[in-house]
Parts: C-alpha cells; structure tokens; sequence
C-alpha cells in the first residue's frame, strides 16, 4: 500500500498523475520544500473505471489500482535519494482529481501542479484539473513545466547551466498599484528572501483612450503618465522596502499588456508570482485574465496566489 501522511503535517502537496509535467512540479516542490522547512506530500488520484471495463482482467477496478500505486511510490523514492533531507510521503485517493485535490488542498501550505507545455510555444496549457484546482482552492498553487529549468531556479554559470553555485535568478511579481493587495505582495517577498534573490516588481499601464492628440501632446502625456506610474509603484512598494530590507527590489512600470508584459519577462525569473481574486461563483471558474495569460504562455514555474 501507498504511505499514507499525517493530514495536519505542513507540507507541500503535489497533484501526481505519473506524467513528465507532474514528476516536474514535485522535484519543485522538494527543492522549495528544503527552503521552507517543510515536507513533500505527493497526491496520486485514480479514478475507477466503469462498470462493464471493472470486469476486463487487464482493465478491472484491482489491477488498475495496483498499477497506479507504483506512480507516486516510484516518484516518492526518487525525491528522497535525490534530497535526502526533505521527509516525503505518498497518498493515493479514488475519485475525481480536480475535487479530491481541492479537498486534500486545504490542509497544505502550497500547492505543486504540472502544467503540459503547448507545442511549439513556450507556455502552458492549462487542463481542466490545473484550472479547477487554481479556482477553487485558496491555497497558493504553483504550475511547473517538464523540459524546464524549474528544478534549479539559479542563474546560468559560465558553461550556460543553472548551477547552484550562482545564485537565484529574480521573483518576478506583477502587481496592480491601483489596489495592491498584502497576500499576494507578501508571498513574492518572501518567495524572493528565502531564495536571497532580488525581486522585480513589474507594474503595467495603460494609457487613456483620451490620448489622441497629436504627436507632440502625445509623447508629453505619455512621458507624464510614465512619471506617475512609477512614482505609484515606488509609494506601493515603500513599506514592503521597509519590512524587508535585505530583498533587492527591481522596480519596472511600463505601458501596455501586463500578461505580455509579465510573460517576456517571465524568461529571466525563477517564479512568477500574480495574483487571483477569490470569486465565488456557480457559473464555471474564473482565475482572471492576468493570471490566465501568463499561466499559458510564461516561461517559468507560476504561483497563483488567491486574495480577498
């Protein structure tokens, strides 16, 4: 039988259904998990087949389950030899993933998803577990890539390889100064201290639709509205400067898009941090349109961290 975990351990829990991308998200969670302090908890959720397929010898309810306990045991005993100082544990579950992860989700400090990179793009592509799971749990979840540099977020040393004798590459956080919010600044700072790398602060603008003059009234309002914006992202920022003093902020406000903007930059972090507002809805889930764009196109693990 799988391990079974203490519910009430402080962990990180990591969604594994025995793909490249989910192996992925939990050799992440074990390398954040050795920064925080906490241990690994893999959830395996297999979903019993149908009635008639039950009674087919290599398709019944038994073997299928026998097959999937190998998923998060193989996976479970790869992260120990590999991080010999993280505890890790197994669970596997029967049901429907996206509700049973939701569920196993609220007793953990972080989620660990993986998320399958689209073909021929670098980003995401959201499945409906990975989005139902980011809309209805209040934990933040962080969406991992296979093929990536995610299981080392250091800079490149002089070979042109992560390596952990250099150190972190950026948080990349992007932030709405118009109604910052605690919860999602506070989880990049801290994202940023624990890896004693700097912080970048991306804060994107757009001009008026009243900015139709002509050339001249135009580069004046633009450099004018520039001003005010950055001057906004500094005033946002003066307290979290104060509360962490040993974080490099990097502070960059720029006109346009800002799931583009977060996403070219996204290249150069070692996590992104946006932000998710809670909704509570009957109508289908929502995650929002920042958050929607840079989870499938960014090029770098992604934490969605949900607020009031």
């Amino acid at each position: 039988m799988v391990q079974e975990v203490d519910s009430m351990s402080r962990s990180i829990m990591v969604g594994l259904d025995g793909s490249s991308e989910s192996r992925a998200a939990a050799e992440w969670a074990a390398h954040e998990a050795k920064l925080r302090g906490l241990s690994v908890r893999l959830v395996h959720v297999w979903e019993p087949v149908a009635e008639p397929l039950a009674q087919a010898p290599l398709l019944g309810t038994e073997s299928l389950k026998h097959w999937s306990e190998q998923i998060p045991r193989g996976v479970a005993e790869g992260l120990r030899a590999r991080h010999p100082g993280v505890d890790v544990a197994a669970l596997q579950l029967a049901g429907v993933p996206g509700d049973v992860l939701v569920d196993v989700a609220r007793d953990a400090e972080l989620v660990a998803l993986g998320s399958r990179g689209l073909s021929g793009i670098g980003g995401f592509m959201l499945g409906s577990v990975g989005q139902s799971v980011i809309a209805r749990t209040e934990v933040p979840v962080v969406l991992v890539r296979s093929g990536e540099r995610a299981a080392d977020e250091h800079a490149l040393d002089t070979a042109g390889a992560p390596s952990a004798a250099t150190r972190f590459r950026p948080v990349l956080l992007g932030l709405d100064t118009r109604s910052p919010d605690d919860t999602v600044v506070a989880f990049a700072f801290e994202e940023a201290a624990r890896r004693d790398a700097a912080l970048r602060v991306l804060h994107a603008w757009t001009p008026p639709p009243s900015h139709v003059y002509g050339l001249s009234d135009r580069v004046s309002m633009h450099d004018e509205l520039a001003r005010a914006n950055a001057a906004e992202l500094t005033e946002a920022l003066r307290p979290w400067r104060d509360k962490y003093p040993a974080v490099e902020v990097i502070e960059a406000s720029r006109a346009g898009n800002a799931a583009d903007q977060l996403v070219s930059s996204s290249r150069y972090a070692s996590l992104v941090v946006v932000g998710r507002r809670i909704r509570r809805s009957r109508f289908g889930v929502h995650i929002g349109p920042v958050a929607h764009g840079v989870l499938h196109h960014a090029a770098t693990p992604v934490a969605v961290v949900a607020h009031g």
